[in-house]
């Protein structure tokens, strides 16, 4: 384990997640949000966003080389996106449709799985570049 690699996987994760998660979520498709129901809360606590996506950038940190050991910049970046963003997505989209209820269903999961993908490929490309041979 690196810790360099790790705090620099961190704080890169952290700087590009978090405008992206609070742009889309709160300014691009508020509006979405708030009519299909996902976003109950008339003021989000912001901080709890910013603490999950850190945690999020520790952790992926940590489990980048396990995951993509040996695997060129491109490959490593998309199997992260299919290994964690495809957790990510049973845990937090299908399970949100579970449990909550936001209609229409087909507007969720086209936001919800757009933004992963694009924090995924993203976050994948950022750590496949830190952890390069």
């Amino acid at each position: 384990m690196n810790p360099k690699k790790i705090i620099l996987g961190t704080l890169l994760y952290l700087v590009v997640t978090f405008p992206l998660a609070y742009c889309w979520h709160l300014v691009f498709f508020k509006e979405t949000y708030d009519q299909i129901g996902y976003i109950n809360r008339e003021e989000p606590i912001i901080a709890f966003g910013f603490l999950s996506i850190l945690l999020q950038g520790i952790l992926l940190s940590i489990l980048y080389p396990w995951l993509c050991a040996g695997k060129s910049v491109l490959g490593g970046a998309l199997k992260f996106l299919l290994l964690m963003g495809g957790y990510h997505w049973t845990m937090h989209v299908l399970a949100a449709a579970a449990k909550q209820n936001i209609e229409p269903l087909p507007t969720w999961f086209a936001l919800e799985t757009g933004y992963l993908t694009i924090q995924f490929t993203l976050g994948g490309l950022i750590l496949a570049m830190i952890y390069r041979k």
